[in-house]
């Protein structure tokens, strides 16, 4: 059986036709072939060897300095083959803007009749309905020092107490003036100021309703150290939210002085306010509102000192009808015919006086005056204030004259009176003044 076996293969091996021998030899060749192309395959479905890469790539710059030399320069780097692209090439610039175009671009076109524009209606200056809906331009609030000729000083008139010159003491070229406490104060130094501290909160809108509050200051006081610093006036102003502007003119600069100045004289008040409409309107930026803010009901408010050219402006000022309230800040050191005689004949208009132990005997002789007239008199500030409202406060001993400005019945006290005053609309006093020259004149 053993030696049979091979007997049989070569026996097969000599039967076999030459169509075989060349089958097998396909095969064989076959084989061949795809064993190297599995063997890759293979190779490729693996993660390349970063050893190798970077053997490749320094191989490939040598040969590239050997073979291109100018571009080894530029080191071939990702960046020098595939460029981020600028932002020109993504955006076009101004002058090669994309047209934009809509749906109705596409549609056929129409003849369209051309309307007039509507007539614009006019405004009404200081009405209490305007006509046509104003959106005011957004602004800062705004405080500045504007020289006036119409200011107190200086001043080269009479002093209307004696009939004799204001100025009426000299030295060589220097002229000044003696004061009731027999100190002499130079005009080039005390008198020589006439600025005027014009303050516009920024909700201010001249083309409602409004009202101008004219401070007078007391002694001893500057326009930028007191009034604007010290005292906050203009904040209180504006704080209130009341439709108000500020004017308050430089009296004797940092003296122990009441002089009224060009407030003495008939119609002082009046080119003061006169002149003021115009350099408001100038520093607002609206030349066409001088008219609004010449009509505009005023309050004076006097502190202190600042009660002498608040008494003159209502007597002798000329335009006593367009006040429509008075406020006395621990001010009634005297002229109390003059209060009472503006009281008695503007009825629609107010009077706020509060006063310290320095005031109080004054402040009651004037409240008893008013009472002989048959004029009501309230002694508190908790009510409101309505046409015709004379109130009367006396403040404890812990509140001081100095410090009264901002301090008096209740903390910012020119605040809350603006505050009452906004808040009664019945007061009017946000209607244009009367246009009667026969009771502007007064």
């Amino acid at each position: 059986m053993v030696g049979a076996v091979p007997k049989l293969r070569a026996d097969s091996r000599a039967n076999r036709t030459p169509s075989d021998v060349r089958g097998r030899a396909l095969r064989i060749g076959l084989i061949s072939a795809l064993v190297p192309l599995s063997l890759t395959l293979v190779q490729c479905g693996k993660a390349p060897n970063p050893a190798a890469l970077a053997a490749n790539s320094q191989a490939n710059v040598q040969v590239v300095a050997k073979t291109k030399p100018q571009q080894v320069a530029s080191a071939d780097t990702f960046e020098d083959r595939f460029p981020a692209p600028q932002f020109g090439e993504r955006f076009p610039s101004a002058s090669e803007s994309f047209l934009q175009r809509q749906m109705s671009d596409f549609s056929p076109k129409r003849a369209v009749q051309q309307q007039p524009p509507p007539e614009q209606a006019p405004y009404k200056v200081a009405s209490l309905a305007p006509q046509v809906p104003y959106q005011r331009p957004a602004r800062e609030d705004l405080t500045t020092l504007v020289s006036m000729k119409s200011s107190a000083f200086p001043y080269f008139g009479n002093n209307p107490a004696s009939d004799a010159p204001f100025l009426n003491i000299s030295k060589g070229d220097r002229r000044g003036h003696r004061s009731y406490s027999g100190r002499v104060y130079w005009q080039d130094e005390t008198y020589n100021d006439s600025r005027v501290l014009m303050h516009v909160p920024e909700h201010f809108d001249v083309r409602k309703p409004g009202v101008i509050v004219v401070f007078f200051h007391g002694n001893g006081a500057t326009l930028e150290r007191d009034v604007r610093d010290r005292q906050l006036v203009p904040q209180q102003v504006t704080d209130s939210g009341a439709n108000a502007i500020l004017l308050a003119p430089q009296m004797a600069i940092d003296a122990a002085d009441s002089s009224a100045g060009k407030f003495w004289q008939p119609g002082g008040f009046k080119r003061f306010m006169e002149e003021s409409a115009n350099h408001l309107a100038r520093v607002t930026g609206d030349p066409n509102s001088a008219r609004a803010f010449a009509n505009m009901p005023i309050v004076i408010v006097g502190y202190s000192g600042g009660f002498l050219p608040t008494a003159w402006s209502l007597e002798v000022g000329g335009i006593s009808d367009r006040v429509r309230g008075v406020v006395l800040l621990d001010a009634v050191y005297g002229e109390m015919d003059k209060f009472a005689a503006w009281i008695e004949s503007h009825r629609s208009g107010f009077f706020v006086s509060s006063y310290t132990r320095y005031t109080a005997r004054r402040d009651r002789e004037l409240m008893s005056t008013l009472r002989q007239k048959g004029i009501s008199v309230s002694e508190d500030m908790d009510g409101p204030l309505r046409p015709g409202s004379v109130v009367f406060v006396e403040t404890g001993d812990g509140i001081t004259h100095r410090d009264y400005v901002t301090r008096a019945w209740t903390r910012d006290p020119l605040k809350d009176v603006l505050v009452k005053m906004s808040a009664t609309p019945s007061l009017a006093l946000t209607r244009v003044a009367s246009t009667n020259p026969s009771a502007s004149s007064r």
